[in-house]
């Protein structure tokens, strides 16, 4: 059942962008049966994991999470966070971004790879949601209101004994061309586990710099349906700006940190929020391009 307090999105098929080119159907076949062969690979691989450690095992799981980018013919685009991509392993962060699309946490793995907070519902998804088991992750039951407390108390101790843990605190995932606010809980966990929090802000665009939101996991459609619409795309950039870390102590409680976190990624992308009209239980946001930014980003 679902619950009140849920995030929850008026994106849908709406607010797809349109006008996106498209690589023909022997490309497409050649895009999904890449990304299967590279993942069956990933998961026969799963005991070379258990014994590697440290840099070794990093590369190698960054190595097949950016190969997973490549078939389906994505390019990832990074800037800035040259402190984040270097740091020794062993000093906990809590990582969060902006929510569109599966391949979001794809590419923070591609980045670096660590453990996430998912929903339940991912550890069923077919090839994906293996990765994600096997990767360590922290399972949250949104149906199910009175675990969240031991869910973050779970995620500070993966913070505080040394875990980067990627959470997308929007809560579900918005189309990119509007966001949703960062709920608080999950900041809990960093003031807890005394940590710092790592912004990441994601933006999904075509190689002539359009912006699109073909991408984006939106309403109730299914991951196959997804992922037939990215296989389709042609010249498909992620945009991944790594934002400057907020040290622990600098918010006095998780909302103020939540907001710190939250206006980092819209100056990372150049966006400001404007409050629309609310939608059921939801308030939708439209995000437009910041004067004093838009001329950096080609939006």
């Amino acid at each position: 059942m679902s619950h009140a307090w849920m995030p929850t999105s008026p994106c849908g098929d709406g607010c797809l962008t349109t006008g996106a080119p498209t690589v023909g159907l022997p490309r497409r076949i050649l895009r999904y049966s890449a990304a299967v062969t590279m993942v069956c690979g990933a998961l026969l691989g799963t005991p070379m994991l258990l014994v590697l450690h440290g840099r070794s095992r990093e590369r190698l799981v960054r190595t097949i999470f950016r190969s997973v980018l490549r078939a389906f013919g994505v390019r990832l685009s990074v800037h800035g966070g040259a402190d984040f991509l270097t740091a020794p392993a062993g000093r906990g962060a809590l990582v969060v971004n902006n929510h569109i699309s599966w391949l979001d946490i794809v590419a923070i793995n591609a980045l670096r790879p660590m453990r996430a907070l998912a929903k339940v519902e991912i550890g069923t998804w077919p090839v994906l949601g293996t990765l994600v088991r096997r990767g360590g992750s922290i399972f949250l039951n949104r149906d199910r209101l009175r675990t969240l407390p031991d869910t973050v108390a779970e995620l500070s101790d993966a913070l505080r004994s040394g875990s980067l843990v990627n959470v997308t605190p929007e809560g579900t995932t918005w189309c990119g061309l509007a966001s949703g606010r960062f709920t608080t809980a999950t900041f809990q966990a960093a003031i807890d586990g005394g940590v710092p929090v790592r912004p990441i802000a994601l933006r999904y665009r075509l190689s002539d710099s359009r912006e699109t939101s073909q991408p984006a996991f939106i309403g109730p459609e299914s991951l196959i349906a997804s992922l037939r619409r990215v296989a389709a795309l042609r010249g498909l950039v992620l945009e991944v700006h790594v934002c400057p870390e907020i040290a622990p102590g600098r918010a006095e409680d998780r909302r103020s940190l939540a907001a710190l976190a939250e206006a980092s990624v819209h100056s990372a992308l150049g966006t400001v929020r404007i409050p629309a009209q609310p939608r059921r239980r939801s308030v939708a946001t439209r995000i437009v391009p910041d004067a004093t930014a838009a001329s950096g980003t080609g939006h």
